[in-house]
């Protein structure tokens, strides 16, 4: 049957955080028989025109044209104009009194707020943007904030990270409803993943660390991401620095957050998931391209991380299987 679903709006949301997933929701329509295709609705608490953090305005109907309909997916997105995340008073209001005859709630980003504000997450796991996600624990102890997942399944509650994300829990919400099929092929369409590995630590591993306040340590970052299959033991980093050993892995973790051998660590799995995704090269030809000591040093460094093995990665992500599946 065809499903409704209502997207809240209000002033100052991130535009991609609405955008996204009613992009997902129209692609998968185009895969469907007009039975069982969504139903989008845009709305406001008011209604009229709302304005996007990126200025853009957007007309919208007022929740009251739902009053008298089933609605199947309630979806609030996140963005705000400020670094403290207000949820705006009636619609958390809504949200309450609307989410019991819902079948599932989801939100993006800081629309994680507007559920907690709701009373939604007491008690549950939750997922939102990591540069937020301290904020939401500490405003609401009783939620158990993952800072990392990209989206997070609690019973009939979805939460995710930030703007892209939305995309990501989108195709999960298809995937319920109409099985990996269409989602894949929704995916493949908009030229995503149907499901990324990792969390929101993996973007990206060089560009996080060269974030580093220190010109010397993003210099060195870049260096490292050059030079993965080379020698990186903390001595000869530090000596690439200009630094003792001992000096250097302390203000090394100082100024970017962990020791200098797991970054090493996650740039050469973030360089063999690129090479499993984009080549048919043989695993221990990706070991050696990434700097592992040998094939079984590869499979460690998979189970540890990611929690699966570089075959069973590759199955699910490299472009030639998502194209088989597709076909």
């Amino acid at each position: 049957m065809k499903r409704t679903v209502a997207v809240t709006t209000y002033d100052h949301m991130n535009l991609l955080d609405l955008s996204g997933p009613l992009q997902a929701f129209a692609t998968a329509n185009r895969l469907l028989d007009a039975a069982h295709r969504y139903d989008v609705r845009v709305v406001s608490v008011q209604g009229g025109a709302i304005t996007t953090g990126c200025g853009l305005r957007i007309d919208t109907d007022a929740v009251e044209v739902l009053r008298d309909q089933r609605i199947d997916t309630l979806m609030v997105p996140g963005g705000c104009a400020g670094t403290r995340f207000e949820a705006p008073a009636a619609l958390a209001h809504w949200v309450a009194q609307t989410a019991p005859a819902v079948r599932r709630v989801a939100s993006v980003c800081t629309g994680a707020f507007v559920l907690a504000e709701a009373g939604l997450l007491a008690g549950r796991r939750a997922a939102t943007h990591w540069h937020w996600a301290e904020q939401l624990g500490e405003r609401f102890p009783s939620v158990h904030v993952d800072a990392d997942r990209i989206f997070v399944r609690d019973g009939a509650i979805w939460t995710s990270a930030g703007v892209s994300a939305g995309i990501d829990l989108t195709l999960a919400l298809i995937e319920e409803d109409h099985g990996h099929r269409v989602a894949i092929e929704t995916a493949r369409e908009l030229v995503v993943f149907v499901k990324r590995a990792g969390g929101q630590s993996q973007f990206s591993v060089p560009l996080k660390a060269q974030a580093s306040s220190d010109a010397r340590f993003a210099d060195l970052h870049a260096w490292m991401a050059a030079n993965l299959r080379g020698d990186l033991r903390v001595e000869v980093l530090a000596e690439r620095a200009g630094m003792s050993a001992r000096n250097f892995a302390r203000l090394y973790a100082a100024h970017v957050g962990r020791t200098p051998a797991k970054t090493v660590d996650a740039m050469r799995l973030e360089a063999a998931c690129r090479a499993l995704e984009e080549t048919a090269l043989p695993l221990k030809s990706v070991a050696a391209l990434a700097g592992y000591a040998d094939e079984q040093a590869l499979r460690r460094a998979f189970q540890r991380r990611l929690g699966v093995g570089p075959s069973d990665y590759r199955a699910r992500f490299s472009r030639h299987a998502l194209d088989e599946r597709a076909a």
